[in-house]
């Protein structure tokens, strides 16, 4: 999809010149393209304009060479192609583990930080059926969705993009995860070393992620998310949009409902997302798995009344017409057995 000539190796004066030109004050993505367009070059653009001393940049290369990464200038044959395309795309990328990820296709799957189990099931089972197939997982390194695809996805690709310096952990909860990336994925950066993930940054943080990719998928997205932001500018970079549907009971599902009705691509499941796209590859098989059933006439009755909306324990009480006691007693039977979840505001429902 993003096939081109292949880049070759930039001039080093040049090299060095972009690095200069894009870690100085007041260069962002575009005003870097734009003076790359009107002087011809960074070296030109580096003659003319105030820019970072080359002993600095020397000193945050040197400093991520120490930390077994490098950096990826656009114009090198290494940058990600797809991200090249971009009017905004990241001059520079720090990077630190598998850099031949960037040369296979690539799918993001991004949602709700505070993700149901539910959520995060479904997203454990997507991330790793849409590695099978052949696909890279991209995603944010958030918490709820973000997480469990990237740990799905760790044994047969993933890219994790930060909003800091390549160096900062965010959240603490995925030092470990981090850390694995590194070793067996692929970290991507564009801020300095040292850069501490401030609110601004992660809607930059997320062109990357759809950038990198052919599609995105969403899981989970409320009605102000930060993926759908990344929806919205994986829309605008002619990325496609998959969302999987929830119930319009549930304000997880606010935003992504509002993506389908937007246009985007309903996917229940990988093949869904596989037929759209018209991989070669032979389709996922599903199965569709029993609903269990219980010998137990009171335990039947509360799960014919749950559902996947969350549902007010007070209310399932009136509804099965059983003391509160016996209620709280089958909740957490059910609970046990990993088929209930528990809410916010004493509500529970089916997983």
């Amino acid at each position: 999809m993003f096939d081109g000539p292949v880049a070759s190796e930039l001039d080093p004066a040049e090299r060095r010149a972009r690095l200069r030109l894009a870690r100085s004050a007041r260069i962002g993505p575009v005003t870097f393209h734009e003076a790359l367009e009107h002087f011809g070059s960074a070296r030109a653009a580096c003659a003319r304009l105030a820019t970072l001393a080359d002993t600095e940049v020397a000193r945050e290369e040197e400093a991520l060479t120490h930390a077994g990464g490098r950096f990826l200038v656009i114009g090198d044959p290494a940058y990600p192609a797809a991200l090249a395309t971009l009017p905004d795309a990241p001059p520079i990328l720090s990077a630190i583990g598998d850099l031949g990820l960037l040369g296979r296709p690539t799918l993001a799957v991004v949602g709700a930080r505070e993700a149901s189990a539910a959520g995060c099931r479904f997203a454990t089972e997507l991330a790793a059926d849409l590695g099978a197939a052949g696909f890279v997982v991209a995603s944010g390194l958030a918490r709820g969705i973000d997480s469990v695809a990237h740990q799905a996805a760790l044994a047969t690709g993933t890219v994790a993009v930060l909003a800091g310096g390549i160096d900062q952990i965010y959240p603490l909860q995925n030092a470990a995860l981090h850390a694995e990336i590194a070793a067996r994925g692929l970290l991507l950066s564009e801020s300095p070393l040292g850069t501490p993930p401030v609110a601004r940054a992660f809607p930059r943080r997320n062109r990357i992620v759809s950038g990198l990719s052919i599609g995105v998928v969403v899981i989970e997205a409320a009605a102000r998310s930060g993926s759908l932001i990344t929806a919205h500018r994986a829309a605008e970079q002619g990325r496609e949009v998959f969302v999987v549907p929830g119930s319009p009971a549930d304000p997880r599902y606010a935003g992504s409902n509002s993506l389908i009705q937007d246009g985007a691509i309903l996917a229940c499941h990988a093949n869904d997302i596989l037929g759209v796209l018209g991989w070669p590859r032979p389709t996922l098989q599903v199965i569709e798995k029993p609903r269990q059933k219980s010998a137990d006439p009171t335990v039947a009755q509360v799960l014919s009344a749950l559902g996947s909306v969350p549902t007010a324990v007070d209310e399932l009480v009136r509804r099965c017409q059983v003391s509160a006691a016996s209620m709280a007693e089958v909740l957490l039977a059910l609970e046990l057995e990993g088929r209930l979840e528990r809410h916010r505001g004493n509500r529970v429902s089916l997983m």
